[in-house]
Order: C-alpha cells, then structure tokens, then sequence
C-alpha cells in the first residue's frame, strides 16, 4: 500500500497530481450524480466500511477550512503556520492561531453528516459488521457525534505534546493558558501579542514545565506510524470505502484511488468532482451532510 511509501504530510504535489488527472476530454465535465440504489445495494452487503473524511465534511458544521479565497489567519495561510519551523521561529504567533481554532471548535457541533457516520457505526456493528472512520481532521466532531472507531491521521486540536518530555495528554481548558485569553482574532489587521515563551502553554507533568506545541501533524512531519498501520490494515481489509475529502492533502489523497485499484467499490462524496473521480464506482455530488444521511441509513435488508 502507497501508505508506507509516503507519510509525511503535505497539499499533493504536481507529481503525485498527474497520476490521477482524468482525460482531457473529461476535464470540464462534471461527473453527475450515480444512482443511490446502486450504492444502497452495494452497501447492505458490505461487512467492513471505511470512511475517509476531511475539511469538506466539517466545513459545514460552520469549521474555517483556511483553504482556497479567504483561507487566511491574519495575513497568513495555514501551511506558513501549521510547521515545526513555524513553531520554533514565534511559537506566540503559533500558538495564537491554535488557541483561536480551539475557540472556535468549542462552539461548533457536529452536522448530519458526522452524526449518520456515527450511527451508521453503532448500528452494523449489532451486526457484526465494521465501520472505520479514518480522519484528516483535527476537529474531534466525529468523536463528538458518537464515532467510536476513529483513526486521527493528523491529531487533535485537543491535545497537546511536550517539546521536552514528550509527554502527549488531551486538554480542553479554556482558555489553554491565561496568556492566550482573549487572543488570537483572525482579523488581517490585528498585531501579533508577543506573549513571552515562558507563559504559553506548559507541561504539567511533575518536574518537567516543558513547553507544550498542539500535537497535530504539521507540514513536512510524519504521520504516526502506528495510526498509519492501523489505516493500512483497514484499507486493505474493507470491501467499501466512502470518501468525503478533497483528496488535495497526501498521503490520505491516494488511499482511495489505492483502494479503487483494487477493485473495491469507492463512493466519493463531494461538492466538486476532484482528481481521482472518475476513478472511482460511484459519486454523488452535494454537501455531505445531505447525501450522506439517506446514503448511510437502515436498508431494508437489516434486522430491525
């Protein structure tokens, strides 16, 4: 699988971008919607289910995606933040921009479509059968929404790593630490608050005090490998994969397209075709908190 082959994660790469253009002929031409009975059948007789999801599918539960026109925290785009070098350079201005996303995602809840993965999880599993949801989002509404089988490819907005001990713990204080209260505005013309390394975010393990950085994978970092193994071994073994990302971020953008070539059924779920929709068996164009929902719901041969 192309999962160990590439895990660092970064926006995919003209290179990797080539491998999956469709036709010429193709390209101004949207893919139209495949029949959902199709799908439903296939459905009802798979055992075990992956579901790929990315910003798309939080971005209607009201999440800042900081991708494509007015993607920008302040004057930055989130790839000139979201790096160890970033961190290292102004951890302060880093730690702004963590602290406002946090803030954010407090307010926010999970939409149709994250609750009908969540149930569609603890409904087959009665029966025996496997749901895995395997997440480029750092958001936690899956989890939020009664997901229980969850791979976080990225991490979590809602935990935190040691820079000195290493020590990882979930943390959902708000404000993370009192010298954040109050910042991080997104607004282009707001000064950065300087707040001295010293009062960010510590650890509080004893004896240690290191400095704490949001542990989520950055641009250019790997991917924690056992999570890695663990989404290999998923896709390897599913006989359906749903997919509600952009597949613009590597490597989760090839595990599709990998799974496809396979000959498993994939179902992309999207608001525009993307690189590999052809590709794929079927699509259904739309937000995915509309066409996941009758997608996912009891078939008619499930025990009631």
């Amino acid at each position: 699988m192309i999962v160990l082959q590439l895990t660092c994660r970064g926006l995919i790469n003209s290179q990797l971008h080539g491998h999956l253009k469709i036709p010429r002929a193709m390209q101004n031409m949207a893919r139209p919607s495949s029949d959902l009975a199709a799908f439903r059948k296939t459905f009802s007789k798979a055992k075990n289910i992956a579901i790929l999801t990315g910003a798309g599918v939080s971005a209607e539960s009201g999440v800042p995606t900081f991708r494509g026109a007015g993607g920008y925290w302040r004057t930055w785009e989130a790839q000139q933040l979201a790096t160890p070098e970033a961190f290292s350079r102004n951890p302060s201005r880093v730690w702004e921009f963590y602290h406002y996303r946090r803030e954010v995602m407090l307010t926010k809840d999970p939409n149709p479509a994250h609750l009908a993965i969540a149930e569609c999880e603890e409904r087959l599993i009665k029966q025996g059968r496997n749901v895995t949801v395997i997440t480029q989002n750092i958001d936690e509404l899956h989890r939020r929404a009664g997901s229980k089988n969850i791979l976080e490819l990225h991490g979590s907005l809602f935990k935190t790593r040691c820079m000195s001990c290493g020590h990882e713990a979930a943390n959902y204080h708000s404000p993370i630490c009192g010298a954040l209260k109050g910042k991080g505005a997104p607004d282009p013309d707001t000064e950065d608050a300087q707040i001295p390394v010293q009062l960010l975010p510590r650890c509080e393990q004893e004896g240690c005090h290191g400095l704490l950085r949001p542990a989520v994978v950055w641009f250019g970092e790997t991917l924690d490998s056992d999570i890695l193994s663990r989404a290999e071994e998923v896709l390897d073994s599913c006989d359906l994969c749903l997919v509600g990302t952009s597949s613009v971020v590597y490597p989760a953008a090839m595990f599709a397209p990998q799974v496809a070539a396979r000959g498993v059924p994939v179902a992309e779920f999207n608001m525009e075709d993307t690189p590999a929709t052809m590709r794929f068996k079927f699509h259904f164009h739309g937000p995915c908190g509309t066409t996941l929902p009758p997608a996912l719901e009891r078939h008619e041969t499930e025990p009631k």
